[in-house]
């Protein structure tokens, strides 16, 4: 990065770099750390799924008539 000052903590950053953000990062890193932070908000919004449960009622292979 051109001697800029960033928002970007080191993991965010080693994230942006492994998904390919590389000029993103050099170019609009503000951006790049306001997306990240708005992310992990969303993220922390959403509800815990245990895997085991499903969206939608179970499927049966028999239909019933």
């Amino acid at each position: 990065m051109s001697g800029q000052k960033t928002k970007l903590d080191a993991g965010t950053l080693a994230k942006a770099l492994a998904a390919g953000l590389d000029k993103a990062v050099t170019e609009f890193p503000d951006c790049v750390a306001d997306a990240a932070r708005a992310t992990s908000l969303d993220l922390a919004d959403m509800p815990l799924i245990d895997g085991a449960s499903e969206p939608w009622p179970p499927m049966s292979a028999a239909g019933r008539r």
